[in-house]
């Protein structure tokens, strides 16, 4: 049976780093991160580019479901509402598939120190910090199972998430 990993999480709380490290430890593994499918210069939210961007991952996440080479389908995107884990799960042929939804939490002072490590470096702008501590109370009341990464390795994330 193929496993589909569905990794949510405020940004900068370690998604991308935790579904690499998966996708290296499982057998036959592919990983999507959702930020690939929405990559754009201006970012422009509309509803059009909102449906485009729910398009293009459950397209990608579908044909991976069924390409027999994959067993471990991995991916990862914000997802702080119910209603946008609910709409994917809704487009995929799960048929098959033991689905893992799994939201990763920290606190606000562990998010700051990511997020300010990601500024200094130039990856990520300043205001990313308010922006994603707003969010940390959402993932309270998503169906989700949540994992705290503070004081926690990748490695120790990881293989939580993969002991499931």
């Amino acid at each position: 049976m193929k496993k589909l990993y569905l990794i949510g999480g405020t940004m900068g709380v370690g998604k991308t780093t935790v579904c690499q490290e998966m996708k290296r430890k499982l057998d036959n593994a592919v990983f999507l991160d959702g930020d690939w499918c929405w990559d754009a210069d201006p970012f422009i939210v509309t509803d059009e580019t909102k449906l485009m961007v729910m398009d293009n991952i459950c397209y990608l996440l579908n044909n991976f479901i069924k390409c027999s080479s994959y067993e471990n389908i991995i991916f990862c995107w914000v997802m702080h509402e119910q209603k946008i884990i609910d709409d994917i799960l809704f487009r995929l042929n799960t048929n098959g598939c033991d689905v893992k939804i799994v939201s990763l939490i920290c606190n606000a002072e562990e998010l700051i120190k990511r997020l300010q490590n990601d500024i200094d470096s130039g990856i990520r702008k300043p205001d990313i910090i308010e922006r994603s501590i707003a969010r940390i109370p959402l993932y309270d009341n998503l169906k989700t199972i949540k994992i705290d990464t503070n004081n926690k390795s990748v490695n120790e994330i990881v293989d939580e998430i993969i002991g499931m």
